[in-house]
């Protein structure tokens, strides 16, 4: 335990939520005592005022941002109006206030759909400007990437201590599971237990199963961004990811592996892949807080389909 953790108050937007529980939790481990997290319910942080009455009632030294509106690709492609609008006010209200109202650290969690569509492999942070994001969650991505713009500007002009992290895709246990919102590990582990338990002969996956993608366990995800909190303080954006890439098919029959679903994989093309390639450069994390993922892919997904037989049970 270091002072950095009993002395200071934190804030947590979206720490009732899947990787926001992980972080409360690990901010306790680590001695935290104050730490505040702010309910939908209570503050609708799209709203101006909300964020100033959080802000009074939390009193935070250090803003841990994690609320997001957020889903797969569906969701995505329904929802792209609100996506756009509820993340970028969100987020630019809230460092805005926080910087008004003195916080001393805030830690803004962005996203890996803010890399161009087809940027070099491994995404190097130095590229996240060089194209267009992929259509499909280009809206969302953009609106999370203006905290990178305001976060460099504020800490040029004003001095304001502020992070930008790049998670890549996050699973693991308490996400979500819903198949019209849900990303596509929760959706793909959902789709064969209840294909296995009807006995269905199979299962469709969306696209052709091509692209691929680097996923990042939960847990993993919260000791980097706690790392980062406490050790890292400069304006310059840090990827989050295990390097372990792997293509949607064989992402598949994995899952299919791990949920004993023995069945066939219908593949519907008709539906979008998504960005084609998503690896990332995670060299930035290890230099400059000395984070590197702990978990290994396939043990991970068994944890979450544990997980997730439990509550569904």
């Amino acid at each position: 335990m270091t002072n950095f953790w009993q002395n200071n108050r934190f804030c947590v937007t979206g720490g009732a939520g899947f990787l926001g529980s992980f972080v409360v939790e690990k901010l306790a481990a680590l001695g935290a005592t104050n730490v505040f997290v702010p309910r939908s319910k209570d503050y609708n942080l799209v709203e101006l005022d909300a964020v100033k009455r959080m802000l009074a009632d939390a009193k935070p030294d250090v803003i841990i941002h994690l609320a997001a509106s957020v889903g797969g690709i569906g969701a995505n492609l329904t929802h792209q109006a609100e996506f756009f609008y509820d993340n970028l006010m969100m987020g630019t209200q809230l460092m805005h206030e926080s910087y008004k109202a003195g916080v001393e650290k805030f830690v803004a969690i962005g996203t890996i759909c803010a890399y161009p569509k087809f940027a070099s492999i491994p995404f190097r942070e130095d590229d996240i400007w060089s194209g267009y994001p992929e259509e499909t969650n280009a809206p969302y991505g953009l609106a999370k990437k203006m905290m990178l713009v305001q976060s460099q500007v504020y800490r040029s002009q004003y001095g304001f201590n502020s992070i930008y992290l790049l998670p890549v895709n996050l699973y693991g246990p308490r996400d979500n599971f819903d198949l019209e919102t849900s990303h596509v590990i929760p959706a793909l582990i959902r789709k064969c237990l209840e294909a296995k338990a009807q006995g269905d002969e199979y299962i469709e996956a969306w696209g052709d199963g091509s692209p691929t993608r680097e996923f990042l366990y939960v847990e993993d995800a919260a000791e980097a961004i706690l790392l980062a909190t406490e050790h890292y303080t400069k304006s310059d954006p840090v990827n989050l990811g295990s390097s372990f890439e792997i293509s949607i098919r064989e992402l598949v029959e994995t899952i299919a592996e791990v949920t004993g679903f023995t069945g066939e994989i219908r593949w519907n093309t008709d539906k979008p892949n998504g960005q084609p390639r998503r690896k990332l450069d995670v060299s930035r994390a290890q230099q400059e807080f000395s984070f590197s993922s702990s978990t290994v892919f396939r043990d991970g997904l068994k944890k979450t389909v544990d997980w997730y037989l439990q509550q569904s049970s």
